[in-house]
């Protein structure tokens, strides 16, 4: 059974830093390479949005507009894992945080990872 576990949340003061990781696990022959990797996000009464996503080799990258600038996607395919680094973090970024993986008809949410802003 494969699982997708997220990692790294936390409480941080506004214009702090975090570094979420989502990784595989529940098969060794599971890998991510092959997998559309998206990061999203739902804070409290509102919706799950989408925050950032990369394709499967790294060389297609999206950015929701409330993130740019701010937030940067990677992957290490080697690892099996891919990160979302957030800096300049304001308030209004708090909200769990999930990761996707998705290929042709599947996909994989992970339990999502609490990320809190605060002074």
């Amino acid at each position: 059974q494969v699982q997708l576990v997220e990692s790294g949340g936390g409480l941080v003061q506004p214009g702090g830093s975090l570094r979420l990781s989502c990784a595989a696990s529940g098969s060794s022959d599971f890998t991510l390479d092959y997998y559309f990797i998206g990061w999203f996000r739902q804070a409290p009464g509102k919706e799950r949005e989408g925050v950032s996503c990369i394709n499967n080799t790294g060389g297609s990258i999206n950015y929701a507009d409330s993130v740019k600038g701010r937030f940067t996607i990677s992957r290490d395919n080697a690892k099996n894992t891919v990160y979302l680094q957030m800096t300049s973090l304001k308030p209004e970024d708090t909200a769990v945080y999930y990761c996707k993986a998705t290929r042709l008809w599947v996909e994989y949410w992970g339990q999502g990872t609490q990320v809190t802003v605060s002074s």
